[in-house]
């Protein structure tokens, strides 16, 4: 199962407070329909509703569906999310329940 949710603003990106407002590219791999990564999912998409409404990119990845994308994104331990873009890129394993953790990978919270 490989999902994409979100959609890329058509239109230019605003400015918050001086800063341009970045698109996020995310990927989250996670391992079957479990409890965990319904959690991670369910984390995930909370965080993205409420800070990055409308300038993120989201594909989940089942592992069991696409193991070969494991392997090609060095991903060894699930759920995992990746933050493609805004570089850097950051690595983030768990359900993503701490989201003080999650808002700092993603460089959200300073």
């Amino acid at each position: 199962m490989k999902r994409t949710i979100g959609k890329k603003s058509a239109s230019a990106p605003r400015k918050t407070r001086g800063r341009a407002r970045k698109m996020y590219s995310l990927r989250l791999y996670i391992t079957g329909q479990t409890p965990r990564s319904a959690a991670s999912i369910r984390n995930l998409r909370e965080v993205c509703d409420e800070f990055l409404e409308g300038r993120f990119e989201l594909q989940i990845i089942d592992l069991y569906e696409r193991p070969e994308l494991a392997k090609e994104a060095q991903v060894v331990a699930a759920p995992t999310l990746i933050k493609k873009l805004p570089l850097p890129l950051r690595r983030l394993v768990g359900d993503l329940s701490d989201k003080k953790e999650v808002l700092l990978g993603l460089d959200l919270k300073g």
